[in-house]
């Protein structure tokens, strides 16, 4: 039965049972839920893991190339390196070639957190990945998402 003041129901089932957007978002806090869940013992989540892990190099990036990285913009990321940086596992310095400009490290605690986190990482990860049909085809096709994303300006 359709109203005059929206779409048919079958739209609604429609959506339901293609929505790329929908099934992405539901598929998304799955695996968070269960990441979240697996990190606990270690004290942080699934997005907190993967901010550490994107801390993780040779050289203390700047946070424009994180938020690119996570496709996250500036203020979200900056609002989710607060709490990492209350427990001491992330740092800021000023970037000595710009000094308006700040870096973001991982300390000696952060990179302790993300060792101990990491082997229930790998474990986790594997465990899903056995669910999965073609999940090198799948990280390929989210990849093209996340970069055609970041083109409309959604990374910032």
């Amino acid at each position: 039965m359709r109203t005059s003041s929206g779409p048919a129901f079958e739209t609604t089932i429609l959506v339901r049972d293609t929505c790329l957007c929908l099934h992405a978002q539901r598929a998304a806090r799955a695996l968070a839920r269960r990441f979240d869940d697996a990190l606990k013992p270690v004290g942080i989540t699934n997005g907190q893991f993967s901010l550490l892990m994107s801390l993780n190099r040779p050289r203390p990036p700047n946070l424009g190339s994180v938020a690119a990285l996570l496709v996250m913009d500036r203020t979200t990321l900056t609002a989710n390196l607060k709490p990492l940086q209350r427990r001491r596992l992330v740092e800021t310095m000023a970037d000595p070639k710009d000094k308006r400009a700040r870096l973001l490290r991982l300390t000696p605690a952060g990179r302790a957190v993300l060792a101990e986190a990491t082997p229930i990482w790998r474990h986790h990860h594997m465990e899903i990945e056995k669910d999965l049909s073609n999940p090198d085809r799948l990280r390929l096709e989210l990849n093209i998402l996340s970069r055609s994303d970041s083109h409309n300006g959604a990374a910032r």
